[in-house]
């Protein structure tokens, strides 16, 4: 990694989730721009390996903490991200009480970290809090059409309340930003994460079925992982805050069905697609409306996904492909293509 930087005086950026998928990119963008860098994980979903070229930056720190917790620090942080959230179905039941209790009680800590230290606050929100959606596609201005007691409620609720949580912060004069992402894939996605892109690829590398829930015909925007923490970070540090939140994802919508066809394509092998039921509540559609993006952050996603999945097979194939888990099983409970 070549570290740039491009930032006059150096900041101390928290990064909370920051050993997740995203959070780990996020992290190494942060220090490419010359930035301190405190990321805070439980490590109950993320991974030590995904940050571990890191440690070997001075400007590089590693705090294991819950972020349910008050946690001590010894310097003044300037920023802070909250990616701090099980973020794919299978890992977000597994305790959805912890996972709700992390979207509202945690965020309302690093809120109060941010207020304490005169920091700007990032929450990183998502396109769950549409639910099922009535519109097509989905602007910040749709409430959503969401399940507040189903078995994603967790996640979906919890991220809602976390929402107005930083909007009642923001009216007391916090500067506070939203993103709201939609589905992201790439390079350090977990295995057994449940979600449809790695769930595809585990299935192909072990040369096993490429499993549909439904017909395949539900669409799902995929974005490449650089793509959505450029996303971020431009939200992060636009002068003024948005007064609403920003969706960050890609507006290039396609079938799941297709994507299987994609990835039977990339992987060498002899893959069959197969149909199981939809399970409960799984959306029919999604795909974001950017145009607040481009208009405000001067932001749009630049790899698409004839791009991106190769990049994100060939991750996997070199990565792991000798120990590749098959993907968890997906119950009536899980978001099966998400």
């Amino acid at each position: 990694m070549n570290i740039r930087p491009q930032t006059p005086a150096k900041r101390t950026v928290l990064v909370a989730g920051g050993a997740g998928f995203i959070g780990s990119h996020l992290c190494e963008a942060l220090l490419e721009r010359g930035e301190r860098v405190i990321c805070l994980d439980s490590f109950l979903t993320g991974r030590e390996e995904n940050i571990l070229p890191l440690c070997n930056f001075r400007d590089f720190r590693m705090l294991r903490a819950d972020v349910r917790v008050p946690v001590a620090l010894r310097e003044r942080i300037d920023r802070i991200y909250n990616l701090a959230s099980p973020a794919s179905p299978p890992h977000y039941q597994a305790d959805p009480v912890h996972t709700m209790l992390t979207n509202v009680e945690g965020t309302a800590r690093l809120l109060n970290l941010a207020q304490d230290n005169g920091a700007r606050f990032l929450q990183a929100s998502t396109s769950e809090v549409y639910g099922d959606p009535e519109i097509h596609p989905q602007n910040e201005d749709y409430p959503g059409r969401v399940s507040c007691t189903g078995p994603r409620a967790c996640y979906d609720e919890g991220k809602r309340a976390a929402e107005a949580l930083c909007f009642d912060y923001a009216r007391s004069g916090l500067d506070m930003r939203v993103a709201r992402i939609f589905n992201t894939y790439g390079p350090r996605m977990r295995p057994d994460d449940g979600r449809v892109v790695s769930n595809f690829l585990v299935q192909a590398l072990n040369e096993q079925d490429i499993t549909i829930y439904g017909k395949g015909e539900q669409t799902r925007s995929f974005c490449y992982v650089s793509d959505l923490v450029a996303g971020l970070i431009a939200l992060m540090e636009v002068p003024t805050a948005p007064n609403s939140a920003i969706n960050l994802g890609n507006p290039e919508e396609i079938t799941i069905l297709e994507l299987a066809r994609q990835v039977q394509a990339l992987v060498p092998g002899n893959t069959r697609v197969v149909f199981r039921p939809l399970p409960e509540d799984d959306p029919r559609r999604r795909r974001p409306d950017i145009s607040r993006a481009r208009d405000l952050l001067h932001w749009a996603p630049q790899i698409a996904l004839d791009r991106g999945l190769p990049e994100t097979a060939a991750w996997f194939a070199s990565a792991a492909a000798s120990t590749l888990p098959p993907p968890r099983t997906t119950t009536p409970l899980s978001r099966a293509q998400s």
